[in-house]
């Protein structure tokens, strides 16, 4: 019995899933409460159109949602993906190659959340999700 716990992918796409999306959906709540055009000022300095701004709204509320629940979660997680690939870009490429200040490495925290989703993605929502991992979406 305990083997059969202890080997379950379907508990670690779980927790992986619900994790990542839950933790990246607490920053698309923060942008909705308290705004998110500064996004918009870097996209344009960054000579990108503003109103992919408004994506902000796709990549880190509507994804987490669906990642979370198990639904079409590979998109979700692709999506949550690329977010972070340009929150890198936009916000944190000046950090690419530095050490915090208690030796950690100063990007772990957005790498945690990209190559979770890089993760999610390839894994799927398994068995425990409201999709029950059928599906090439999910």
């Amino acid at each position: 019995m305990i083997e059969r716990f202890v080997n379950n992918s379907d508990l670690g796409k779980l927790l992986l899933r619900v994790s990542v999306g839950t933790l990246l959906l607490f920053h698309g709540v923060n942008k909705i409460q308290h705004g998110y055009g500064f996004v918009e000022s870097m996209l344009l300095k960054a000579r990108l159109p503003g109103y992919l701004s408004h994506g902000i709204l796709v990549g880190e509320l509507l994804a987490p949602l669906l990642m979370v629940t198990g639904i079409f979660t590979r998109p979700a997680a692709l999506v949550q993906t690329f977010v972070m690939v340009m929150a890198i870009y936009l916000v944190h490429s000046k950090e690419l190659f530095s050490v915090s200040e208690h030796g950690g490495y100063a990007l772990e925290l957005q790498i945690l959340y990209l190559c979770g989703s890089l993760a999610v993605f390839f894994f799927g929502a398994g068995r425990f999700s409201f999709s029950r991992g059928r599906g090439p979406w999910n």
